[in-house]
């Protein structure tokens, strides 16, 4: 049978093929490079949403990336807890954990939320293992202290041994895994995945650490959704603080993605999780789609770029393809 399709569908997929053509010479820069992925926020119960984020590692571990997932998981901690009758208390933000708490985070973080990732890529035909931070040693940490009060078994990293790691990546193995490590002791402690995630990018020397969050990066005004910060300097990072542009839980992330990087990661990415495919437009588009926190680059003028400049020459593109097309036109 004879197929048919209309200038509009080659125009389409024309459209497509350019998207493919801009996305090789990222794929060809990135191919065989460790990228570390936060996972964690409210869109992880979008259903939607999570298939998305799984299609996107999938691609990126198909075109010869080593991706490797770090995940959260506090809202169903939180719902386990209350199942159980058990009593949350919070200080600063963070969760107090008892030996009873520990056990739950554990089986919710290690048993459920780490094996429904591991099978959301095994439907995908991508090879994953899902492991903890006791798995081989790899996440020994010490009681973490609150200005100065204990909050339990809440851990703070100490070191990091990547052996596991390095096995399961060189044997084509996507590594899922949650944040729960161990004390020389034994104990087990809950630790906080943003944490988990920078702290394994430093020391693998990831050429990028993504953490998928519920904002789309760092903004100068956050009521002007134009003034977001595309590229940021790690030379700036201190100076957004002292100004307050950088503010309140987007601190820790931007202070541990400066130290990643002097540690000998080569970027840090911030991407809204909600955004569909936010992972592939950052990775392998120009314009990108969240804040990259990056080392000073060579006789960078600009030490960042905000969305509205991106915006701007977009449009500028769009009007001299325009005028071209009306040039040849007129001929």
């Amino acid at each position: 049978m004879t197929e048919l399709h209309s200038k509009q569908d080659l125009d389409q997929y024309i459209e497509k093929a350019d998207i493919l053509v801009e996305a090789l010479p990222y794929i060809q820069e990135f191919r065989k490079k460790t990228v570390v992925i936060k996972y964690g926020g409210s869109f992880m119960y979008d259903e939607d949403i999570k298939q998305s984020i799984m299609d996107d590692v999938t691609l990126m571990k198909f075109v010869g990336l080593r991706p490797i997932i770090v995940h959260g998981g506090g809202k169903d901690i939180s719902a386990m807890l209350d199942n159980l009758e058990i009593q949350t208390e919070f200080i600063d933000g963070y969760r107090v954990t008892n030996e009873e708490s520990v056990g739950v985070a554990e089986m919710v973080l290690s048993g459920k939320i780490n094996k429904d990732i591991v099978q959301l890529l095994e439907d995908r035909n991508t090879p994953a293992v899902g492991i903890s931070g006791k798995d081989g040693g790899m996440l020994k940490v010490t009681k973490k202290f609150v200005n100065q009060m204990d909050i339990g078994f809440v851990g703070e990293i100490s070191e990091v041994h990547d052996n596991l790691i390095e096995t399961l990546l060189k044997n084509d193995y996507v590594p899922v895994i949650a944040p729960i490590g161990s004390d020389e002791n034994g104990q087990s402690y809950n630790i906080n995945a943003d944490h988990a995630a920078y702290a394994i990018a430093k020391a693998l020397k990831a050429e990028k650490l993504i953490y998928l969050t519920d904002t789309d990066g760092v903004y100068f005004d956050p009521d002007d959704p134009d003034s977001a910060i595309r590229r940021l300097n790690v030379d700036d990072v201190s100076g957004l603080i002292e100004q307050g542009v950088i503010s309140g839980g987007m601190i820790p992330k931007v202070t541990n993605a400066v130290d990643a990087i002097a540690g000998g990661v080569n970027s840090v990415h911030i991407l809204d999780g909600k955004i569909p495919h936010s992972i592939l437009l950052e990775l392998f588009t120009a314009a990108g789609c969240g804040t990259m926190i990056h080392k000073p680059y060579p006789a960078n003028r600009h030490r960042f770029v905000r969305s509205r400049e991106l915006k701007q020459a977009k449009e500028a593109a769009l009007q001299s393809e325009q005028q071209t097309e009306q040039q040849a036109q007129n001929q």
